[in-house]
C-alpha cells in the first residue's frame, strides 16, 4: 500500500483514474487532475454522462423528446458559452444520453467552473419549435469531490417547478496495473495511459513507441492537420460493458499547400514546353504558323497558372474550401471540404482502434461547368478528333510519300524524351564522378564508377538507336527552309521536301525522281548514325584508356617505360573500319557542319591525341606531381568529348521529338489545352487528399510491420467512395472523379528524413511532371530511424486506386427511371477488377498475418465474391457495394476516401453509418442502441460542424463568445442546419433594434 501511495504521489495523472475510494480532494489536487494525461494528449481532463427521470410536460398525455444543452462560465466570466448538447432521445420520460460531455485540456476549466444543464423538450423536430424544460447547476468541485463522482439534481422550470431530476455520472478508468498486467507484459494496442512509474528507457521516443498518434499533439500530424473537433460517446456492448469513443475531424493545411505546389509545377512544365518549341529553330513558313499557334496557346495557359498561383498565395481564408466556393476560379485547385475523419475505440480493458477516413467534395471542375460533360466524355471526343486526323493522314500517306505517326510513336516519343532528359543528366554527374576519382588516384572508385557510366552511356545510345528518332530527324530537317534533299544528286531535278497544310494536318511530301529510300535519305540515316556512333566510341576510348592506366598501377615500376609506349602505339592504331568513329565537332549543333565522309585517320588525330604529351612524359621518370595529376590529366580530354558528344546527340534526338509532338498536337492543340487544364484542375484536388490520407495512414503504422512491408512491396490501396447520382451535372462531376482517380497511378511517395522539427519542415513536397508525380514525405528522426532499410534507402512506393460510386439521392432514382446508370457499372466493375488483381499480387508476394485482424467471420475472398456478384447484379441504390467495399479496404491494410458533391449531408451520412457498422460488427456494440447511436453521431457528431463552417464560415458554434440573451436559440441548430439561416436573420434583427433603440 506504501508502494502505491509512493506511485501515486510521483505521478501526474488525470483525475478519471483515482480511484471510487478517494472521498474528498483538495483544491490542488483537482487543479492536478484537471491538467490531462501528458501521455494521452487527447484524453478529456473531464467527462461526464447524463441521464433525466421523471421529467414533466404540460400536456401530460405526451412524452417528452428532450435533449440538454450544457453550458459553462469560469469566473471572472460573467456570461454563459454553450460548450456542447446531447442527441434528441424522443417520446420517453427516463432517457439516457449515449453521448457523454467532455472537457478536453483546451477548455481551461477550473475547480470553480460552474457547469449549467438545460433540459428542452422539442415538440415539433420538422420545424424546430421547443421550450425549456428546466435547468440545473453545479461546480466542477462538487463533481470531483463526490465519493461515486455522481451528481443528482433537481430540474427547476423558470417558475421554480420542479419538472424532474437529472444525474451527472463522470467516467473513471480504474488504474488497470494494480490487478491486471504489469507495464512490461502490455501489449502494443492498449493505450499507454498507465500511471506506474516505468524506467526511461519504456518511454524514449514515446511518440514513436504509442500507437496512436494524435491529431492534436502529433509533431507530424500537427503539422499537416488543424482545427480539430472532438465527440465523446459511451456505447453499451453485447456483453454488458461500454464502449468508450472519441470521434475527431480535422482540416488539413495541405489543401492550400498542395496546390500551390502544383500550379507551380504546371507552370514551370508548360513554360519548359515553350522554351523547347523556341529552340527547334529556324522552320520554313508553314511550320513556323504552326508554332505559333501552339506557343499562342501554351502561353495563354501560362497566365492562367501564373494568376492562379498569385491567388493561392495571397489567399487567407481558412484552411478549408467551403461548397459555396467550388466554383470560385481563384480557388478551384483546392479540394473541397476536406476533413479526416477519426473514430477511436477503446473497450474497457484499454484495447483500442482508430479508424480514419478522408473526406471531400468530388473531385470535380465546377468552375469550368458541365454543359459539355465531363472528363470522360471530353477525353472521347478528344481521342476520336485525333483519330480522324490519324485517318486522313493516313489516306494523305497513300496517295503520296508522306510521314504520319501513329499513337503509339507519341507516346514513345514522349518516353524518349524523358528517358533521355534522366540520362543525360546521369552521364554527366558520372563523368564528373570519375574525373574525381581520377583525381584521387582511386582505382576502387575508378572501376566502380567507370562501370556505371557505361551503363548509363550504353543505355543513352540504346535509346536513340531508334527507327522513330530517325524518320524524326527526317521530319525536322524536312522542315528547315531552303532545304535541299542531296547535294551530290546525280539528277538534274533536285530532291526536296513539299510541305502541305490539307484539313490542319501537316504533312511532310518527299518530291522528285527518287523515294523515301533515296540517296538523301540513305545519307541522313548514315550522318545520324555517326552521332550515336561517336559516343558508343568515345565511351570505347575511355574504357581503354582507365584499363591501360590501372594496368600500369599495378606492374612494377620498371615496366613504366614500355607500358607507356605501348599506350601510345594502341591508342594511334584504329586501322579497322568497323570500328572507326567518325569524329565530328560537338560543339556545333547543325546538320550541315557533320562530314559527309569520314576523316582519314591521318588527317584527323583521334580525340585523345591531347593526352599525347602526358603519356611520352612518362617515359622519362616523373615527378611526384606529375604522379598525382596524371589520371586526370590523361582523362580529363576523352571525358570532355564524351560529355560533349553526349550532349549533341542528346540535343538533336530531343528536338527531333519536340517536333515530332508538335506535329502530332497541331490539329488539335485547342481541345488539347482545353481538357489537360481541367484534368489537371481534377487531379489536384484528388491528389490533395490522397496526400493526407498517405501521411495519417503511415503515421498510424509506423509501427506495423506487415503493413509496412505491404507498402514498400505492392504500394497502397487507396479506395474512393463516391455518392454521386448519374443524373444531370453530377453525371458530370462522376466523369471527373473517375478520371482524376485513375490519374493517381502515375503518382509515388518516397519517405524522407525531415531537415529539421518545425512544421513547415514537415510538410509534403512534390517533383515530376503529368508523365509522372512523386511526393516526399518527411518525418521526424525518430520516425524515420522506426522504418524498415527498403523504404529509408528511398524506394518509390506505388499506389493502387479504386473507385466505387452508388448514387442514392433522389436524382439517382430518375437516372434509375429515365437516365442511364452505365458509367457507375463501368466504374465499379473497372475498380473490381483492379481490386481483385491488388489481392493477387498480396497473396503472391505476401503472408496473411500482414492483414489486421478481423472479428468477421466472412474471409477475404468471399467478400471479394460478394461484391463481384453485388457489382454485376445491377441492383438500384444497391449500398452493399460501398460496404463490403469500404471493409475489403480495411481488411487490405487501405485507405479510405468518401464523397459526395460537396463533402456534407450525404457524406455525413454514409461515414456515420459506416462508424456504427464497425462499432457493432468489430466491437460488440449492442444491437438494440445501434438507431440510437446512429442518430447521435448524425446530431451532434463532428459532421454537423462540417455543416456549420460551410454556412457560416465560422467556427463551431460551441467556440463562439456570444451575447447571453442569444444563447436560447442556439439549440435549433442541432435540429436543422437550415435553422441557423433564420437564426442569424434574427440575430442581425436583434441587434439593429437594440441600436435603435440607444
Amino acid at each position: 500500500m506504501a508502494g502505491g501511495r509512493e506511485r501515486s504521489s510521483r505521478t501526474q495523472r488525470p483525475w478519471s483514474v483515482y480511484r471510487a475510494n478517494t472521498f474528498e480532494l483538495s483544491s490542488e489536487m483537482i487543479g492536478l487532475a484537471l491538467a490531462g494525461n501528458s501521455q494521452d494528449p487527447d484524453e478529456p481532463v473531464l467527462e461526464f454522462s447524463i441521464a433525466c427521470t421523471e421529467l414533466a410536460t404540460p400536456a401530460l398525455e405526451r412524452k417528452p423528446n428532450s435533449f440538454v444543452a450544457v453550458s459553462c462560465t469560469t469566473p471572472p466570466q460573467a456570461f454563459w458559452t454553450k460548450h456542447a448538447q446531447t442527441e434528441i432521445i424522443e417520446g420517453t420520460s427516463n432517457p439516457m444520453f449515449l453521448s457523454s460531455i467532455a472537457f478536453f485540456q483546451d477548455c481551461n476549466i477550473n475547480h470553480q467552473t460552474q457547469v449549467k444543464l438545460a433540459v428542452y423538450d422539442v415538440k415539433d423536430r420538422s420545424q424546430g419549435t421547443m421550450y425549456m424544460l428546466g435547468s440545473a447547476l453545479f461546480a466542477v468541485k462538487e463533481l470531483l469531490q463526490e465519493k461515486s463522482h455522481r451528481l443528482e439534481l433537481e430540474l427547476r422550470s423558470a417558475e421554480n417547478q420542479r419538472v424532474g431530476k437529472v444525474t451527472v455520472a463522470a467516467w473513471q478508468m480504474e488504474d488497470r496495473a494494480d490487478h491486471r498486467m504489469s507495464v512490461r507484459s502490455l501489449p502494443e494496442s492498449i493505450n499507454g495511459r498507465t500511471v506506474l512509474p516505468v524506467d526511461e528507457s519504456l518511454t524514449e521516443s514515446m511518440g514513436v513507441r504509442i500507437k496512436y498518434a494524435s491529431l492534436c499533439k502529433d509533431s507530424l500530424l500537427r503539422s499537416v492537420f488543424g482545427g480539430t473537433m472532438s465527440r465523446m460517446y459511451r456505447f453499451p456492448t453485447t456483453d454488458g460493458k461500454h464502449l468508450r469513443v472519441l470521434e475527431q475531424m480535422a482540416e488539413s493545411v495541405l489543401s492550400l499547400n498542395i496546390p500551390r505546389q502544383f500550379v507551380k509545377l504546371l507552370l514551370e512544365e508548360d513554360t519548359a514546353r515553350v522554351c523547347e518549341l523556341e529552340e527547334l529553330g529556324e522552320l520554313s513558313p508553314c511550320w513556323e504558323s504552326l508554332r505559333r499557334q501552339i506557343v499562342s496557346q501554351y502561353q495563354s495557359i501560362i497566365l492562367t497558372h501564373q494568376e492562379t498561383l498569385s491567388d493561392l498565395n495571397s489567399y487567407r481564408g481558412p484552411s478549408f474550401k467551403a461548397s459555396n466556393l467550388k466554383a470560385d476560379r481563384k480557388l478551384e485547385f483546392m479540394p473541397t471540404n476536406l476533413h479526416v475523419q477519426r473514430m477511436r475505440v477503446q473497450n474497457e480493458l484499454g484495447f483500442e482502434h482508430t479508424y480514419d477516413v478522408v473526406t471531400i467534395g468530388a473531385p470535380a471542375a465546377h468552375c469550368q461547368g458541365f454543359k459539355s460533360g465531363g472528363l470522360r466524355k471530353l477525353i472521347q471526343k478528344f481521342e476520336e478528333a485525333k483519330k480522324h486526323v490519324y485517318e486522313e493522314g493516313c489516306s494523305a500517306q497513300s496517295s503520296s510519300q508522306s510521314i504520319v505517326y501513329i499513337p503509339q510513336d507519341i507516346v514513345r516519343a514522349k518516353e524518349i524524351i524523358a528517358h533521355i532528359n534522366t540520362l543525360k543528366t546521369q552521364v554527366n554527374y558520372y563523368a564528373e564522378r570519375l574525373s574525381r576519382a581520377a583525381k584521387d588516384r582511386s582505382a576502387s572508385g575508378l572501376e566502380r564508377t567507370l562501370a556505371i557510366l557505361s551503363d548509363k552511356t550504353r543505355q543513352l545510345v540504346t535509346v536513340c538507336d531508334c527507327k522513330l528518332l530517325a524518320s524524326a530527324i527526317q521530319a525536322l530537317n524536312a522542315g528547315r527552309p531552303e532545304y535541299i534533299a542531296s547535294k551530290a544528286s546525280p539528277t538534274t531535278e533536285p530532291e526536296q521536301v513539299v510541305l502541305r497544310n490539307d484539313q490542319d494536318t501537316l504533312l511532310a511530301k518527299w518530291s522528285g525522281r527518287n523515294s523515301r529510300s533515296s540517296l538523301h535519305v540513305d545519307w541522313q540515316e548514315e550522318e545520324w548514325e555517326k552521332v550515336w556512333v561517336n559516343v558508343d566510341k568515345s565511351l570505347e576510348c575511355i574504357i581503354q584508356r582507365v584499363d591501360k592506366l590501372l594496368q600500369k598501377e599495378r606492374r612494377p615500376s620498371s615496366s613504366s617505360l614500355d607500358s607507356s609506349q605501348h599506350d601510345l602505339q594502341g591508342s594511334s592504331q584504329k586501322g579497322d573500319e568497323k570500328r572507326r568513329a567518325f569524329w565530328i565537332n560537338p560543339g556545333s549543333s547543325s546538320q550541315d557542319s557533320l562530314p559527309s565522309e569520314p576523316p582519314p585517320p591521318s588527317s584527323s588525330p583521334p580525340p585523345y591525341s591531347s593526352s599525347s604529351p602526358a603519356l611520352s612524359s612518362s617515359a622519362r621518370p616523373p615527378s611526384p606531381e606529375q604522379e598525382n595529376c596524371e589520371w586526370s590529366e590523361v582523362l580529363y580530354p576523352l571525358l570532355t568529348t564524351l560529355t560533349e558528344c553526349v550532349a549533341m546527340m542528346s540535343d538533336k534526338a530531343k528536338k527531333s521529338m519536340v517536333f515530332l509532338l508538335m506535329q502530332d498536337s497541331a490539329p488539335t492543340i485547342a481541345m488539347d489545352v482545353s481538357l489537360q487544364y481541367r484534368r489537371d484542375v481534377v487531379f489536384c484536388q484528388t491528389l490533395t487528399a490522397l496526400i493526407c490520407g498517405f501521411v495519417i495512414k503511415l503515421r498510424n503504422c509506423l509501427r506495423d510491420n506487415g503493413f509496412l512491408r505491404q507498402l514498400y512491396t505492392i504500394g497502397l490501396l487507396a479506395q474512393f467512395e463516391s455518392l454521386l447520382s448519374t443524373y444531370g451535372d453530377e453525371l458530370a462531376m462522376l466523369e471527373d472523379m473517375s478520371v482524376g482517380v485513375m490519374d493517381l497511378r502515375n503518382v509515388t511517395f518516397k519517405v524522407t528524413q525531415a531537415a529539421g522539427s518545425s512544421a513547415p519542415d514537415m510538410l509534403p513536397i512534390i517533383t515530376g511532371n503529368r508523365d509522372g508525380f512523386n511526393v516526399r514525405i518527411p518525418l521526424p528522426g525518430s520516425m524515420f530511424d522506426a522504418l524498415p532499410r527498403e523504404i529509408q534507402s528511398g524506394m518509390l512506393l506505388r499506389v493502387q486506386p479504386v473507385h466505387f460510386n452508388v448514387g442514392i439521392n433522389e436524382q439517382q432514382t430518375l437516372a434509375e427511371k429515365f437516365g442511364d446508370t452505365s458509367l457507375q457499372e463501368i466504374i465499379n466493375v473497372e475498380s473490381l477488377s483492379r481490386l481483385n488483381s491488388y489481392y493477387e499480387q498480396f497473396k503472391e508476394v505476401l503472408p496473411e498475418d500482414c492483414l489486421p485482424r478481423s472479428r468477421s467471420q466472412t474471409c477475404l475472398p468471399e467478400l471479394l465474391r460478394f461484391l463481384g456478384q453485388n457489382v454485376n447484379a445491377r441492383k438500384n441504390k444497391n449500398v452493399d457495394i460501398l460496404w463490403q467495399a469500404a471493409e475489403i479496404c480495411r481488411r487490405l491494410n487501405g485507405v479510405r476516401f468518401t464523397s459526395c458533391k460537396s463533402a456534407k449531408d450525404r457524406t455525413a451520412m454514409s461515414v456515420t453509418l459506416e462508424q456504427c457498422l464497425i462499432l457493432q460488427h468489430e466491437h460488440g456494440m449492442a444491437p438494440q442502441v445501434f438507431t440510437q447511436a446512429l442518430d447521435c453521431m448524425r446530431s451532434v457528431g463532428t459532421r454537423e460542424g462540417v455543416i456549420q463552417k460551410n454556412l457560416s464560415g465560422l467556427l463551431p458554434v460551441r467556440d463562439l463568445r456570444l451575447d447571453p440573451s442569444l444563447m436560447y436559440s442556439l439549440p435549433l441548430l442541432a435540429l436543422s442546419p437550415n435553422l441557423l439561416v433564420v437564426w442569424i436573420f434574427l440575430s442581425v434583427a436583434y441587434f439593429l433594434a437594440k441600436v435603435r433603440c440607444r
